[in-house]
C-alpha cells in the first residue's frame, strides 16, 4: 500500500520488467550457504566498472561478515533508476542498491533512512536530503561535467591552450571543424544521459552559478525552465550542434562506445563525468596522445565547478533481512580498499572524514581532481543538473524527460522553446 503512488506511474512498465528480471536474476545469483542471511544488490556494469570489479569489492565485506551472503543484480543499462522501478512494480526490489536516485522511492516510503549516527563518518551527512532524510549514502563527490581534450587535435588545428571564455570555446570549436576535426564527442543510444553533459555544464554556468539555490526556486514555483537564465543556457547547448560541434548521429551511441571514440582520437572533446579518468589513466587503454582537462568556460573567464555528491548505497525498507542490508551497504561503503577501488576503477572522490586518494592515482585523475579543489578552495562549486538527489534535485520522473530532451535538442527534433515549455508542462504533472 504504501509504494501505490510510485507503483502507479510504473504500471507501463511492469509487464517488461516481470518478463525479464528474472532471468537477470539467475544470471548473476550467487547462493548465500545455509544458515546465512541474503541479501540482494543491485550494481550496474561499464567498461570501468566489470563484473570482477564489483565481485571483489563484494567479498571484502562478505569476508568481513561471513553470516552475510550477497545475490548480485546487475542493471541492463546505465540507467539504474528505470530499473529500480521497475524491480519494484514487479515485487523484486533489490535490498541494496548503488547509484539509484532516492526521489519517488523515497516519499513512497521504498527506501530506508539512515540515522545521523550511521552517517557520522561522511564529508556531507546531509547531502541528497528527502525531507529531512538521508536514503542515499553521500559517499562519493563527483565533477559533472569535466571537459578532456586531445592535445594533438588540439594542436593540429592551432589550438595551444583550452579556452577560458565561453567565446574562446567557439573559436576552438571552429578551429577544429574547419580541419575536419568533431569539436565534441557525445553519446546517447540506451544510455541517454550520455547526450546530456554539455548541458549540464551550461545551466552551471548560467543559472547555478547565478542562482545556486534554483532548484529549490523551481520547486517553490518561483521561477520555471523558460525563464531567461535558463533559456540561454540551453541555447547554448543546442547552438553546439545547430553549428555542427555535435554530430546529431552520435546520440544513437551508447556510453561505452562514446568513451572509447574519444580515446580512439574521433573528437577533440569530451564532457563526462570525472569517472573518465578511470578509463583516460588505464594502461591497457591510454591512448598515444595526452589528455588534457579544463572546466566548462563562463562568458567573463570566471570559474564554475558542478559537482554532485551521493551515488553511494540506498536500502530498501522492506528489506526481508534489513539490519543485514545496512550493515553491509555502511561495511561497503566504509572498507578502504573500496574507497579506493573506487577512485581506481571509476576516478571518483570518496567523500568520507579522513580519507586522501591513494598516491599512485593517474595524471587523468589528478587533472580532474586538481580542477575540483581549485573550485573548493574559490569556492566555486556548483550543484551538476540533473545528478543532484533528493530535494537539491528534480521532481521523480524530471531527470529521464530532460536526458531525452537534450537529445531532442541535439537532433534538432525540438526547439529550445519547445523543449523547455514541455519540462515546465512535465514539472506540472509531476507535482
Amino acid at each position: 500500500m504504501k509504494h501505490r503512488a510510485l507503483l502507479t506511474a510504473l504500471a507501463a512498465t511492469v509487464t517488461l520488467a516481470a518478463c525479464s528480471v528474472g532471468q537477470e536474476q539467475t544470471a548473476q545469483t550467487q547462493p548465500g550457504a545455509a544458515g546465512k542471511k541474503e541479501i540482494s544488490f543491485l550494481v550496474f556494469e561499464t567498461p570501468n566498472m566489470t563484473p570482477q570489479v564489483w565481485d571483489a569489492a563484494i567479498k571484502r565485506v562478505t569476508d568481513k561478515y561471513p553470516d552475510i551472503s550477497v545475490k548480485k543484480l546487475v542493471a541492463p543499462s546505465a540507467d539504474r533508476v528505470s530499473y529500480a522501478k521497475q524491480l519494484l512494480a514487479s515485487g523484486q526490489f533489490p535490498d541494496v542498491m548503488i547509484a539509484v536516485s532516492p526521489a519517488g522511492f523515497a516519499e513512497s516510503g521504498a527506501m530506508a533512512a539512515f540515522t545521523p549516527e550511521e552517517l557520522k563518518d561522511f564529508d556531507f551527512p546531509n547531502n541528497g536530503a528527502v525531507n529531512g532524510k538521508i536514503y542515499q549514502l553521500p559517499t562519493n563527490t563527483q565533477t559533472i561535467p569535466v571537459v578532456y581534450y586531445n592535445k594533438d587535435l588540439f594542436a593540429k588545428a592551432g589550438i595551444s591552450a583550452p579556452p577560458k571564455t565561453y567565446a574562446e570555446l567557439l573559436d576552438d570549436s571552429a578551429k577544429l571543424k574547419a580541419k575536419g576535426i568533431t569539436p565534441f564527442v557525445v553519446g546517447g543510444g540506451k544510455d541517454p544521459f550520455a547526450s546530456s553533459l554539455a548541458w549540464t555544464a551550461t545551466i552551471a554556468t548560467d543559472v547555478y552559478a547565478k542562482t545556486p539555490d534554483w532548484m529549490a526556486k523551481r520547486r517553490a514555483g518561483t521561477v520555471k525552465f523558460t525563464d531567461a537564465d535558463f533559456v540561454k543556457a540551453t541555447t547554448k547547448f543546442a547552438d553546439l550542434a545547430k553549428q555542427g560541434y555535435i554530430d546529431k548521429k552520435d546520440v544513437a551511441r551508447d556510453y561505452a562506445a562514446t568513451e572509447q571514440a574519444f580515446l580512439d582520437g574521433k573528437g577533440a572533446m569530451y564532457p563526462m563525468g570525472n569517472w573518465f579518468a578511470a578509463a583516460g589513466d588505464d594502461p591497457k587503454r591510454k591512448p598515444s596522445w595526452e589528455i588534457g582537462a579544463f572546466n566548462w568556460p563562463t562568458d567573463d573567464g570566471s570559474t564554475v565547478v558542478p559537482a554532485f555528491t551521493g551515488g553511494g548505497l540506498s536500502v530498501s525498507a522492506t528489506a526481508k533481512n534489513l539490519p543485514e542490508a545496512k550493515k553491509f551497504a555502511l561495511a561497503y561503503t566504509m572498507d578502504q580498499a573500496n574507497l579506493d577501488a573506487s577512485v581506481h576503477n571509476d576516478g571518483l572522490y570518496p567523500a568520507v572524514k579522513g580519507y586522501t586518494p591513494p598516491a599512485d592515482t593517474g595524471a587523468v585523475f589528478k587533472l580532474g581532481y586538481d580542477l575540483y579543489q581549485q573550485g573548493v578552495q574559490n569556492k566555486t562549486v556548483t550543484q551538476a543538473f540533473g545528478w543532484e538527489s533528493g530535494n537539491d534535485g528534480m521532481l521523480p520522473g524530471l531527470v529521464d524527460k530532460w536526458q531525452a530532451a537534450a537529445q531532442d535538442l541535439i537532433t534538432g527534433n525540438k526547439s529550445v522553446q519547445e523543449v523547455l515549455s514541455s519540462l515546465d508542462d512535465e514539472w506540472s504533472k509531476a507535482s
